[in-house]
């Protein structure tokens, strides 16, 4: 049977556009990118003394399910930095993680936490920074190793945005959005 070739035309053109996005949508940033970009972020400055960050979890279809704020207090000696988080949620419950880095060369870091699995990698380049980390997430009287993966973008001395993928198996669970600011600047 032969097909019509304007009713092939317009057939193939929405399959091509959707294929086209489809693609698109697969690509990942690129920290390359940002390698000119001001001010230049370095984790031991920025998170050197008091910060206070502002954040909201969103499920996959953008529902608001959490919103909390982060209480920081980051103390580096040398290439060794600790980071202790106090997370206050909206319904009054609270939280404490405490980040252990290390700063290596090229603006590589690496890290760790009671709560995540192995070790966190990530790197700095320009004004913004990748973290990826395996989270154990207590859901219920379960807990769940959840992938992170952070994109934080410094704005200026005082203010870093922060938006993270959460992801089980690869499926994204959700977004994590976060707003730190800087007390000590």
């Amino acid at each position: 049977m032969k097909i019509p070739t304007p009713w092939l035309r317009r057939l193939l053109a929405p399959l091509t556009l959707l294929l086209a996005f489809s693609l698109a949508g697969c690509a990942s940033q690129n920290l390359s990118h940002y390698a000119n970009e001001q001010p230049v972020l370095d984790l031991a400055t920025y998170f050197n003394g008091r910060l206070i960050a502002h954040g909201m979890f969103q499920n996959r279809s953008g529902q608001v399910v959490r919103r909390f704020v982060v209480e920081i207090d980051g103390r580096w000696e040398g290439n060794q930095g600790v980071l202790d988080e106090r997370f206050t949620y909206a319904d009054g419950t609270t939280e404490r993680r405490i980040w252990r880095l290390t700063k290596h060369a090229d603006g590589r870091y690496t890290g760790s936490a009671d709560d995540v699995v192995g070790e966190a990698q990530g790197q700095a380049v320009g004004n913004a920074f990748f973290w990826s980390y395996v989270l154990n997430l207590p859901v219920g009287e379960r807990i769940i190793p959840v992938r992170l993966d952070d994109w934080m973008y410094l704005i200026d001395d005082r203010v870093m945005l922060n938006r993270a993928t959460m992801s089980k198996f690869g499926i994204r669970l959700g977004e994590v959005t976060l707003v730190f600011t800087k007390l000590d600047a």
